[in-house]
Parts: structure tokens; C-alpha cells; sequence
């Protein structure tokens, strides 16, 4: 009696490729089935909508939430420049100052916010409670004083 000329490893490529075609016609039939279901649905769902958010949701957004813009109010172009901190001369005192570290913190007179100041900034040489008149710049961490001068 002769021998099978099909191998167990060529048995099994073959269950495989059954396993994998079967698998992809069922496949198939779940997608008509669903495409058959969507196709069911009203046009009323089917809709979405926008909430006051700028989100997508289901339901129509609530006209209470809704919010009234003036013609006025919206801006076409560049916007009018807003008066800024920096560039401009102001008065403060010096909270701190370490020479050895150079570097310290001012308070500005009008704002009261501690701003930061380095020894390279200085014009003349500071010391704590000092009143000083300074520049803010846009530093890497924040604002920081420059042109750090001393009043008499």
C-alpha cells in the first residue's frame, strides 16, 4: 500500500486557507448586514449637530446656551495693537539680589509683580530695597528686567 504523498505541514496550509476564506465570506455578510441596517435608519437620525462647544453631538443644542455676538464686536484684519509692559520705562524695588548668583527679583511699582533681573542687565550696581528704574523684555522663562538703573 502506498504512502500519502501529503505531509501534516501541507494538511494544515490547507486548513488554514479554509479557516482564513471562510472567515472572510463571514466577514462580508456582517457588512451587508450592517450597510442593510444603516440604510434603515430616519433622516432625523442620521443628523448631527453642533453643540455651543463646537462639538458633534445627537441632539439639537439648547437655545438657551446660545450666545449673542455683536457685528461690532468681530474684528476683520489685524486687531488694534494693545498697550504692553515691555519697552516701556517703569518704576520698582528690589525684593533680591544676590551678587554671588547674579542675579535677583525686582517689584514693579504699578503692577506688583516680581520680575527677574540678571547681573549682565545692571547699569549700576544694586543692592536689596533699592529703588531701581528698569525695561521689561520677553525672556526664555518669562519677563525680564533690563536697563536696571538706580534712582538717587
Amino acid at each position: 500500500m502506498a504512502k500519502s504523498k501529503q505531509t501534516f505541514n501541507k494538511k494544515e496550509r490547507e486548513k488554514k486557507r479554509r479557516k482564513k476564506k471562510l472567515d472572510k465570506l463571514e466577514r462580508r455578510e456582517m457588512r451587508k448586514v450592517e450597510k442593510a441596517e444603516r440604510g434603515k435608519l430616519t433622516f432625523e437620525e442620521q443628523l448631527s449637530y453642533v453643540d455651543e462647544n463646537g462639538n458633534l453631538s445627537s441632539t439639537p443644542p439648547d437655545p438657551t446656551k446660545k450666545r449673542k455676538i455683536k457685528v461690532e464686536d468681530i474684528v476683520l484684519g489685524v486687531p488694534p495693537k494693545e498697550e504692553s509692559i515691555f519697552g516701556t520705562t517703569r518704576n520698582g524695588q528690589v525684593k533680591f539680589f544676590n551678587d554671588d548668583k547674579g542675579y535677583g527679583f525686582i517689584v514693579d511699582n504699578e503692577t506688583k509683580e516680581s520680575i527677574f533681573v540678571h547681573i549682565n542687565e545692571l547699569v549700576d550696581r544694586i543692592t536689596e530695597k533699592d529703588k531701581v528704574e528698569f525695561e521689561i523684555e520677553m525672556g526664555p522663562k518669562g519677563p525680564t528686567a533690563v536697563k536696571v538703573k538706580l534712582l538717587s
